[in-house]
């Protein structure tokens, strides 16, 4: 540095130090060259002389988009859960700790819920299951198979198409028929409290 430079006052540096920090916000090549400041600067390159246009590369295939995430209302939910309550009892089949029964008492108390979870959906669904092939059998899906109807297990390698043996064939919903709700029902309630008079 020359000596006869005179240095800048602290009072000088502070509008210097703004301009810098908003220079380096709005030019990126500018905020390059505060970053690495001992690096040589590049040396611009000159525009190549005007040719043929050349053809167009293609466009690159667009990223896929997440589709936006829904928030389930609990009040579905809720509402089944009461029903298998009040047709199954399976809130308190769950609820009980059941270490201190013997298996015959668990497996009677098992058919009540099994008999009243049945009645339930057969009320209120219409199930059918995913694929019609029998389990067991050889299945093929082709590329392009619906991923969020089959579930692919095992050694899952390379792309479709993939062929393997149906372990389970899966479950759809067709229709549901569940109750309509009045509007100050508080679904939050699974079983009122019962008080025998």
């Amino acid at each position: 540095m020359n000596k006869s430079t005179t240095l800048p006052s602290f009072w000088s540096r502070i509008p210097l130090a703004f301009g810098a920090f908003f220079k380096t916000l709005s030019d990126a090549e500018f905020a390059g060259r505060i970053q690495h400041p001992y690096e040589p600067a590049a040396a611009p390159v000159a525009a190549p002389a005007p040719t043929a246009a050349p053809a167009p590369a293609p466009a690159p295939a667009p990223a896929p988009v997440a589709a936006p995430l829904r928030e389930a209302t609990p009040d579905a939910a809720l509402q089944l859960l009461s029903l298998l309550q009040r047709e199954a009892r399976l809130i308190d089949f769950t609820q009980e700790n059941l270490s201190g029964y013997a298996d015959a008492d668990i497996g009677a108390a098992a058919r009540v819920v099994h008999e009243g979870c049945s009645k339930v959906l057969r009320e209120h669904f219409s199930i059918e299951p995913v694929r019609s092939e029998a389990e067991g059998s050889r299945v093929t899906l082709a590329e392009g198979f619906d991923a969020s109807s089959v579930r692919l297990t095992g050694n899952v390698v390379g792309k479709a198409p993939f062929t393997g043996s149906l372990s389970h064939r899966g479950w759809r919903a067709a229709s549901v028929r569940l109750p309509k709700l009045a509007e100050a029902h508080d679904a939050k309630i699974l079983a009122p409290a019962e008080v025998e008079l």
